[in-house]
């Protein structure tokens, strides 16, 4: 199976993008279709074999939708920096049309684009990019989405300022129907507004009934065409003398549907800010260093094994390893995490973030589509794609909204001329009210958006959402299991004592002894002794005769006497007493740590005690958990002494111990089977069953290749914290979807029977623009309610 996302043009609410979905679902090849209405994408997984991806986009295409087309392989669009005239365009054409592989050159001077055709198999996008910077031009990766995005907001605000301005002369001119000059230019306005500004409407109603379907192009179209051809009969006398003519009321209407159009599409450009942020974070320029030193090319050249040089200030270009020196890095961007990281010879380092000091050499290891960026904004854009199960709620009812509005305007037309006995043009006026008031649009917005900006969120706190369903199911956990080793605690045991024998024993020399002895062993606990002794500064001194004992310790020869440092067997096996620290053993041993003992000749002269700590934000990730109504379970595989100290530091409510990886996917099922949603917190790796048998998986501590991560929710840092973060987000973008929803369902609730007339006896009545403008408005409001979101950002 293969995924493809394409960008969608024409959809004008959620009957079109239900209606592409419907349409696909039952092909052969596709398993599944999922059309995202805010985002304007489609997201199909089909089978290549039975059908390609030019036929889907035909599918959609038939349906009366644009398909924004990916390039297809020998083609390229892209920026170019530094045209300043016709001349520079010509040199550059020349240029790439010198290469034998190019056969197609074009460069737009307005646009400062070039397009090429090629050949993929003597020449790559890189190979252009460098042939464009010989030529003395800076080349820029475009994202077609992104231009499509520009130029549909672009061609939303000029439709609207020209209706606008065509429909104000018709406003203020109307009522002077008497002036015979006058009616003929309202005529021309209103005519040149409904077949051109209005036009998009009749074409989506034409595409939804072909298909027979109804969406709200129908409504618009039925509501704006009543309006203007009964004026237009009424103008040429075709329904009697003294009928009124109003054009200014399709003029108004589709001015002021324009403008919410065109407002909408602003909102949702916002919603989607997170991901823009990102995509705009890639360095344009590079420092490349070669055999003659150091020169400024363009980032888009950089290829795998390239060295760059990087200063502080600059923008890391690619991800690679530092090859010499080092510096600080801020990687707030990719991870959340505000502090600046040190990073050496042999360090990774991730394309975009930011140098704050020092200078390095970094090989590049991964580049285009492979950079840990790129995998993060593909991640983003299928979760922002995903439609959560409260969607299936929007998408009933949208189903038989249009249908019923067009009942609902028939019958208010029927009342209102046929019972109450008032004249056609009130009745008509307040039937075309009722197709213009009512609004599928909000419904089809209230999900995806809040998704947007809840998974935008996340992202800048370094909490990569992976799925946008699972926004929702985490903000209905009732229980979160907790790997032990890596999630609560850091992973990597650390000397937590250092326990001398007697007073006259010095703490420093100590530790010296011990970690001089274990300088070249390989066991966890001895790197964590040498890690201690590096902290506070001791210098380790050179022993000689080594030699170690298979599951005891070591032996060695340090200034003229023999160091033992082991376990219990060791000393047991050299004869060594332990009795003078017998008691604090056994209490260190009780608090669940791992004993190294230390000894001088015969003689014992000190106790190290060592524990995989817990991280210092657990127990308050734990305590926020519980204070959110949701029961923490701890799972290791330590023995149950162990697991019993850790759990009551870490305060969760229940553990289990001695659990094998391959029992704590039953572990999940166990909780599930009693009733309850579940979530897992592992490493990703070795917890890969449980988290995805769990309803939510999070994967703690992401990496560098979040791909391969299993899981719903990924956590690029070792935090716990972010999984409350996550939780929080997820509870507060559910209830800003449950406020979108009231909102658009109480609006038209409401909306329907004043537009209808019901309180027409109180005063209270909205003309058919009016009524328009609400319906514009109310799409803009929950756009609006969901960028209210960000206001968590505050609390996390």
């Amino acid at each position: 199976m293969t995924k493809e996302t394409l960008s969608i043009t024409g959809m004008s609410c959620a009957n079109c993008a239900a209606r592409i979905e419907k349409d696909l679902a039952r092909r052969e090849g596709i398993r599944s279709a999922v059309v995202n209405f805010a985002m304007a994408e489609l997201t199909v997984n089909h089978d290549p074999a039975l059908i390609s991806e030019e036929q889907i986009i035909a599918l959609v295409e038939a349906l009366g939708y644009g398909v924004i087309r990916p390039e297809p392989l020998g083609e390229l669009t892209f920026g170019v920096r530094g045209l300043h005239c016709a001349s520079c365009v010509n040199t550059l054409e020349k240029k790439l049309l010198e290469h034998s592989a190019i056969t197609t050159a074009v460069v737009n001077l307005a646009a400062e684009t070039g397009f090429v055709r090629f050949d993929p198999q003597l020449i790559d996008s890189a190979d252009i990019f460098t042939l464009v910077h010989e030529a003395g031009y800076t080349p820029v990766e475009l994202h077609s989405s992104e231009i499509a995005q520009d130029e549909g907001l672009r061609s939303q605000r000029n439709w609207f300022i020209f209706s606008l301005l065509a429909s104000l002369p018709i406003m203020f001119t109307m009522r002077l129907h008497s002036n015979h000059a006058v009616m003929q230019l309202n005529l021309l306005l209103a005519t040149a507004i409904q077949f051109s500004a209005g036009l998009i409407f009749y074409r989506g109603a034409w595409s939804a009934l072909k298909n027979r379907s109804t969406n709200m192009d129908v409504l618009v179209a039925l509501g704006t065409s009543a309006a203007y051809f009964y004026s237009l009969a009424a103008y040429f006398g075709l329904l009697g003398p003294h009928h009124e003519v109003f054009f200014e009321t399709s003029a108004m209407l589709i001015a002021f549907i324009r403008l919410g159009k065109y407002l909408e599409a602003r909102a949702r450009g916002k919603a989607s800010e997170a991901l823009k942020k990102l995509l705009h974070l890639q360095a344009d320029k590079a420092r490349l260093v070669t055999e003659d030193g150091e020169k400024e090319v363009p980032a888009s050249i950089i290829r795998v094994g390239d060295v760059v040089l990087v200063r502080a200030g600059d923008i890391i270009p690619v991800d690679g390893e530092v090859l010499e020196g080092g510096g600080s890095v801020n990687e707030s961007m990719i991870t959340g995490e505000s502090l600046p990281v040190l990073k050496k010879s042999g360090d990774l380092v991730t394309g975009a973030t930011v140098s704050t000091n020092g200078v390095m050499h970094i090989r590049a290891t991964r580049i285009g589509e492979t950079t840990l960026l790129a995998q993060i904004v593909k991640m983003v854009r299928e979760a922002q794609g995903d439609k959560a199960p409260i969607q299936r709620f929007a998408d009933a009812v949208s189903a038989w909204f249009v249908p019923i509005v067009m009942v609902l305007a028939a019958v208010t037309f029927i009342v209102w001329y046929a019972i109450l006995s008032r004249d056609f043009l009130t009745a008509f006026r307040f039937a075309i009210a009722v197709l213009v008031i009512a609004c599928p649009c909000a419904m089809g917005l209230a999900t995806p958006t809040a998704i947007m900006v809840g998974s935008g969120i996340a992202l800048g706190r370094g909490i990569l959402v992976k799925k946008g369903s699972a926004l929702e199911i985490v903000s209905r956990l009732n229980v979160l299991l907790l790997d032990k080793t890596g999630t609560l605690t850091r992973g990597t045991p650390e000397m937590t004592d250092l326990v001398p024998a007697s007073r006259g024993i010095d703490p420093t020399k100590l530790l010296e002894c011990l970690a001089t002895a274990e300088a070249y062993s390989t066991h966890p606990l001895a790197q964590a002794a040498i890690a201690a002794a590096r902290e506070a500064g001791i210098v380790l001194g050179q022993a000689n005769k080594f030699e170690e004992r298979g599951g005891m310790g070591i032996l060695c020869q340090y200034e003229g006497f023999q160091l033992a440092v082991g376990n219990e067997r060791l000393m047991a096996e050299l004869d060594i007493a332990l009795a003078p620290l017998a008691k604090k053993g056994n209490e260190l041993t009780a608090a669940g740590k791992s004993l190294v003992y230390v000894a001088v000749g015969n003689a014992l002269v000190g106790i190290a005690a060592f524990a995989d700590t817990l991280k210092p934000g657990s127990s308050q990730a734990v305590a926020e958990l519980r204070r959110m109504g949701i029961t923490t379970c701890m799972i290791t595989g330590d023995h149950v002494d162990v697991a019993t100290i850790v759990a009551q530091q870490a305060g969760v409510d229940t553990f289990e111990a001695e659990v094998m990886p391959e029992r704590k996917r039953d572990v999940v099922k166990e909780y599930q089977d009693r009733g309850m949603i579940v979530g897992m917190v592992g490493d990703g790796i070795n917890d890969a069953p449980a988290l995805a048998q769990a309803q939510i998986g999070i994967a703690i501590g992401g990496g560098t290749d979040v791909a391969k991560e299993t899981g719903d929710i990924v956590l690029m840092r070792s935090d716990l914290m972010d999984a409350v973060r996550a939780i929080a987000i997820g509870r507060a973008t559910l209830t800003k979807i449950k406020q979108n929803l009231f909102w658009a369902l109480f609006y038209n609730i409401l909306g329907i029977p004043v537009a209808a007339g019901l309180l027409a006896g109180h005063g209270i009545y909205l003309k058919p623009e009016y009524a328009g403008l609400a319906m514009a408005f109310s799409s803009v409001s929950v756009v609006l309610n969901s960028l209210l979101l960000k206001r968590i950002e505050k609390t996390l």
